[in-house]
């Protein structure tokens, strides 16, 4: 009867599974919210870049020097893409504009500075001025205020305003002074208001229209007027802020024959474009930019707003620029990063934890971390474990490649970033600890190799008989 001894067995544990990690397949994923979150980021900054701002401008009648200059100043902003836009507003006249301004229902308006200054009303720039021209007979040319006081006026003007202001002007408050100033019809002629026991005309007009006014030439071809001036300019500026100086340079009103033949000090106002107090100060030096770079595009055919000006910048002016306006009139309008420092520092400090709370999401849900060094320190350890049981130099062998396939391991991993150099240092002790010792046991199985089984001898001799 024949009978096969059973194999022994090894003895050895069997061998623990390394998990494999890998961030191969959340790649996509990582990307998708990536892009999401620069494309959220960027539009961000796009809108508080590019905000469009939209500003209430109160004209008098639709057909009236405001209300074309106000339609010239939006078809500016649009062509140069700016980020402002306007919303024109047409009232019955200048008055009713004004008032809506006044009520805080427009944010832009123009005035002149005799009327109703609001009390939130900054300048932004200075569009046009009116002139107050003397006019006398040739061989009666007054000298003095106090002269012109005693003669009968007529008031060439627009606006009834004007006769109120030159009232004022002149001190004519009592009834019967006040009755030698009157307005002159529309349109009547200088012979026709001299003729009818008029002692002097004093036109208030556009600068720029005295320059083109034809009739103010033929005139001063006849020689039959006088232009005056007004010797107490400087004292009634400083009595009434809303007048200023002004001078009508010699040939202004006519070239040949000259028209004054010197220059002529008088006083005058001023059209001035206004903006809320409470408008910011980057829309209105980016409103002041456009304005004063675009000069030539804003002047009105009739020649209103085609010398625009500077608003006066000093703190004791009538009505006190817009800081808005200051800025970039001393040219100091401040870049982007300056203005908009304070905030990116911010928007850096939120990027940088929102960031950092991102990085945790990723390395957290959306990707595997990249494992220890140290932690693999266990597995050559457990072979260690293993290599106690070891009977043979066959399963040494086996160890010896599976500590071998553990480094192989570590090294692929530090070069693709899914094994951290963290505490390689432990590795590497661990790996020769174990390495030193297989060898050992190796020549220690060498010089004494394991003592076969008696019966297992006699039965493979009986076979084999």
């Amino acid at each position: 009867m024949s009978a096969e001894a059973p194999t022994p067995k090894s003895g050895m544990p069997p061998r623990r599974r390394l998990p494999v990690k890998s961030n191969r397949s959340q790649i996509v994923l990582f990307s998708v919210l990536t892009l999401i979150l620069t494309a959220a980021t960027v539009w961000g900054g796009r809108t508080l870049v590019r905000n469009s701002e939209t500003l209430v401008f109160a004209v008098g009648e639709a057909n009236g020097p405001e209300a074309r200059f106000a339609a010239r100043l939006a078809a500016v902003l649009k062509n140069n893409s700016s980020r402002l836009q306007l919303k024109i507003v047409p009232n019955s006249d200048n008055a009713k504009a004004v008032a809506q301004f006044d009520r805080k229902e427009a944010n832009l308006a123009i005035l002149r500075t005799d009327a109703k200054i609001p009390s939130r009303a900054r300048a932004v720039a200075i569009l046009e001025h009116d002139v107050l021209l003397v006019v006398s007979l040739a061989g009666k040319k007054i000298k003095t205020v106090a002269e012109l006081k005693k003669r009968k006026i007529a008031v060439a003007a627009e606006s009834e305003s004007s006769l109120a202001l030159i009232r004022t002007i002149l001190d004519l408050s009592e009834a019967p002074a006040a009755a030698r100033v009157q307005m002159a019809p529309p349109g009547i002629t200088l012979d026709k208001l001299f003729a009818s026991g008029f002692g002097a005309v004093i036109a208030v007009v556009h600068a720029s229209r005295t320059v083109k006014d034809k009739n103010l030439e033929q005139i001063a071809r006849r020689g039959t007027f006088v232009l005056n001036a007004i010797d107490a300019a400087k004292p009634l500026t400083r009595k009434y802020p809303l007048l200023s100086e002004e001078t009508i340079a010699s040939g202004t009103l006519s070239a040949s024959p000259p028209l004054p033949e010197e220059d002529v000090e008088t006083v005058g106002l001023q059209w001035l474009l206004v903006a809320q107090s409470t408008l910011s100060t980057a829309t209105v030096s980016d409103l002041a930019r456009i304005i004063y770079e675009n000069k030539s595009e804003l002047a009105l055919e009739g020649g209103f707003a085609s010398k625009i000006e500077p608003a006066a910048t000093e703190k004791d002016t009538f009505i006190v620029a817009h800081p808005g306006a200051i800025e970039y009139i001393n040219d100091e309008s401040k870049s982007f990063v300056e203005r908009y420092s304070d905030l990116m520092y911010v928007a850096l400090a939120a990027l940088g934890i929102i960031g950092s709370i991102f990085a945790g999401i990723y390395t957290k849900v959306t990707r595997v971390a990249p494992e220890r060094a140290s932690e693999l320190a266990t597995a050559v350890l457990d072979v260690g474990e293993r290599m106690t049981d070891a009977n043979s130099i066959d399963q040494l062998d086996e160890l010896q490649d599976e500590l071998e396939s553990i480094l192989r391991r570590v090294v692929i991993g530090l070069r693709d970033g899914t094994i951290s150099s963290d505490g390689l240092d432990t590795f590497k002790l661990g790996y020769e600890f174990v390495r030193d010792e297989i060898g050992m046991r190796r020549d220690h199985l060498k010089r004494h190799p394991p003592a076969q089984d008696d019966k297992v001898v006699a039965v493979k001799t009986a076979q084999s008989a």
